[in-house]
């Protein structure tokens, strides 16, 4: 039996500069931290040893790879030649709602199966291998930062380069500022989950219109801003980098917000957050706010409507955590 384990993320500046299209003109950054909020993927041999038993939020028993109706599980498992297993996943947080599951779960899934090969990978060659197969092969019309947060951990500016690299920046902050940021950041679920996939579609349609582009080389400064914002530990700044950010996001696609979310978004800020936005592509899932720790209790009662979801930020990234070998 092995498991792995894949943080989710929570992404602050620069979403939608990751987009292929834009970067490669214009470069992209984003800061983002991972959580502990994991999915947590196993696989062990099954009985029948060409065949697959795969357990996620539907369950399928195939005879052969072609059968496989998951696109990821079954694009992975043909790079790796992986066949007769029983395959189980879980998740702390349900996918569609902002977090990067889909992407932690790809991670995880390579990851996975490059133990079960008992072959090695870099956290870094992992993201890559994850987001090539999410964007070329299966041609979801998506970014790289979420392949790359879940799978290095920790709180990182990563950049997009024109020629399609990638770095990833640890944030070397103070570990009183690294608590305060934690600290002062609260996160509500607005009951909805969406597909990400029609947001981007959106956006990325209106990717090179003027105001878009605009927008995004904004966004990838608030990016960079926010970075040296936090290592002179002026950790305060996220608050309006956050609302800056998220005033430009909603004007990237129709689908990013609604009048649901902009009512919980205003209601918080007349009640002390200093920013926020909601999380992924948008549409739904997951609002976090900037809240200093004096203002916590009225914004928490303003929201009360809303399912506050406790985190940590955590470091590790993409994990094994059990691996046994059956004699």
């Amino acid at each position: 039996m092995i498991i792995t384990r894949t943080p989710l993320r929570i992404s602050f500046a620069g979403g939608g500069s990751d987009l292929r299209d834009f970067y490669t003109r214009f470069g992209g950054a984003v800061l983002s931290v991972s959580i502990d909020k994991f999915i947590y993927l196993s696989m062990h041999p099954y009985f029948s040893q060409d065949g697959y038993l795969l357990k996620y939020s539907q369950s399928e028993q195939k005879d052969s790879l072609e059968q496989i109706e998951h696109s990821i599980i079954r694009e992975v498992f043909r790079c790796y030649a992986i066949k007769g297993v029983d395959f189980n996943s879980s998740a702390d947080i349900p996918a569609g709602t902002g977090l990067g599951s889909s992407s932690a779960f790809t991670v995880g899934l390579i990851h996975l199966c490059n133990v079960y090969n008992q072959t090695y990978m870099s956290r870094e060659a992992m993201a890559e291998q994850a987001a090539r197969l999410e964007i070329d092969v299966l041609g979801e019309p998506i970014g790289k930062q979420d392949q790359y947060a879940c799978a290095c951990g920790g709180l990182n500016f990563i950049r997009f380069n024109p020629d399609d690299t990638v770095q990833v920046e640890k944030l070397p902050m103070t570990s009183r500022g690294y608590r305060r940021l934690q600290g002062n950041l609260l996160l509500f679920y607005t009951g909805k989950s969406r597909n990400a996939a029609s947001v981007l579609a959106q956006q990325k349609e209106n990717i090179l219109t003027l105001r878009s582009r605009e927008n995004l080389q904004h966004m990838t400064a608030l990016a960079a801003a926010l970075r040296e914002e936090l290592l002179r530990n002026n950790i305060d700044a996220m608050g309006e980098i956050l609302h800056e950010g998220w005033m430009r996001k909603k004007e990237l696609a129709p689908g990013v917000s609604d009048e649901a979310v902009n009512s919980c978004y205003e209601t918080a800020r007349q009640n002390g957050a200093a920013g926020g936005k909601l999380l992924g592509a948008g549409g739904g899932g997951f609002l976090l706010f900037y809240v200093k720790e004096e203002n916590h209790s009225r914004v928490r009662k303003a929201l009360s409507g809303l399912r506050e979801t406790p985190f940590q930020f955590e470091n590790q990234g993409t994990s094994l955590i059990h691996y046994e070998v059956n004699a």
